[in-house]
């Protein structure tokens, strides 16, 4: 029998906040029903009203603090409270690495109770540094007042928040996506309208090599054709002489995706030039990279110290994108695969091999699934398997592929501790978890990337 919730849409009543839930809202329980209250954190005493009724939990807003958190700080940026970009810069950032691996151990205990308690969770590896990170920012366009907004939608919402400055984004996204703005206004350059679908420019796409410096800016449009082209991208080339590459992508779909298909060059080359450690990339607009390439290092090289490589070991590099993790071990492995689904991120991943002088890595388009099997049918286990999935974890096909072939030691990386402890709950048939190493790659929201280590039972 299903137990009838007793709150209502509007009631009111004061809530002891117990933990994080996994979006970084605050959760509590009044007459054992479960309350998420964004903005609260664990151990505040708050008063609470409930926005949203659901089956097997409320939403609420706080109303007020009764009693702080001593971790409670105020979030230094000016929007965050209307944004939803970030989620906990309302907290100490030392606590939030703390948080972090209490969820992780929550989704455990949540997925794999039995076995929760025996696995070995590492205290999250945090920055010296946790602002002005990301090395890329997507931001929507829209026509506000007569003028260019470009930003992000305020949370729940499809009003668009004109962000003059974003202080986890480095500053040269900033500057440029602000100066093309303003080239945009300059020329009246049709702006696309999300009720009428009418306009060209939808998204204004900046990359910036953190160690190389060099800039990539993409401008996203319904069409391929540009009014006023030559002068506009005679201006948009003239932002910053750091901008080496000025692109154009279209994408004419109704979709909450920013990319189309098709992608036309406009100025200076096709890719921007970075550097990771001791490996160089050329990376397309498209291509996916590590958005925090500082603490990247950290997490390639957890990955690489749970590989424990001696030169004589075979990987495979699953959902490889443009061949990052692969290419980390190549040094210390025998042979290395990768591959991806995405055609452009493989050409990237060949080239980058190639340019390194790997020939004893290689990368074919195609699902990890696929290729796994194939490979498997013609004698070829990887001794080691590395993973780095999409929020949504391993493809059940997968899965059953990584059961069926079972390689020594796997090493899933994760960025969503709830889908990770459901695969975990899978792949304990066949492995021992050894442990679990998480990284803040994402400095004031509530996401964590995870590191497990399994070995072959």
């Amino acid at each position: 029998m299903v137990n009838k919730t007793i709150v209502e849409l509007g009631q009111k009543f004061p809530l002891t906040i117990k933990r994080l839930g996994i979006n970084g809202e605050g959760i509590g329980y009044f007459k054992r029903n479960v309350i998420f209250v964004k903005g609260a954190l664990p151990g505040e005493e708050v008063t609470a009203k409930v926005t949203k009724v659901h089956p097997k939990f409320a939403e609420a807003t706080l109303l007020n603090v009764r009693k702080e958190s001593k971790f409670r700080q105020t979030p230094p940026c000016p929007i965050y409270w209307e944004c939803g970009g970030c989620q906990l810069q309302h907290m100490t950032y030392a606590r939030q690495l703390v948080e972090k691996r209490d969820m992780v151990v929550q989704a455990l205990e949540r997925y794999v109770r039995e076995l929760a308690p025996s696995i070995d969770v590492r205290a999250t590896i945090g920055m010296d540094n946790p602002w002005h990170y990301r090395n890329k920012s997507q931001f929507q366009t829209r026509e506000q007042n007569g003028k260019v907004a470009a930003g992000l939608f305020a949370e729940g919402t499809q009003q668009l928040l004109d962000i003059e400055e974003c202080i986890v984004q480095h500053p040269d996204t900033t500057k440029v996506t602000n100066a093309t703005k303003r080239i945009l206004d300059e020329l009246n350059i049709p702006i696309y309208d999300g009720v009428s679908q009418a306009g060209l420019v939808r998204t204004i796409v900046v990359r910036t090599g953190i160690r190389t410096d060099e800039i990539q800016l993409v401008l996203v449009t319904t069409r391929a054709e540009l009014p006023k082209r030559e002068l506009l991208i005679s201006k948009l080339a003239a932002i910053d002489p750091n901008i080496v590459s000025v692109v154009q992508n279209v994408n004419a779909k109704q979709t909450s995706l920013i990319f189309g298909d098709r992608t036309i060059l406009l100025h200076g080359k096709k890719t921007l030039h970075e550097e990771l450690g001791e490996l160089a990339f050329d990376l397309s607009a498209r291509a996916f990279f590590q958005l925090n390439p500082a603490q990247t290092i950290n997490l390639y090289n957890e990955i690489k110290r749970a590989a424990n490589l001696t030169g004589k070991e075979t990987v495979v590099d699953a959902y490889c994108g443009v061949g990052t993790i692969g290419l980390w071990l190549a040094p210390e492995a025998k042979e290395v695969r990768g591959m991806d689904v995405i055609a452009d991120s493989i050409y990237d991943a060949k080239k980058n091999a190639e340019k390194h002088g790997f020939e004893h890595v290689s990368y074919e388009e195609g699902t990890a699934e696929a290729w796994l099997a194939t490979w498997s049918k013609s004698g070829f286990v990887p001794d080691v398997l590395t993973v780095d999935p999409p929020r949504t974890g391993l493809a059940p096909s997968l899965l059953q592929t990584i059961l069926n072939i079972r390689p020594k030691r796997f090493i899933y990386t994760s960025c969503n501790p709830s889908t990770l402890a459901k695969d975990l709950n899978e792949l304990k048939k066949a492995y021992k978890i050894s442990y679990i190493q998480p990284v803040d790659m994402f400095p004031q929201t509530s996401q964590v990337e995870c590191v497990t280590l399994l070995t072959r039972k």
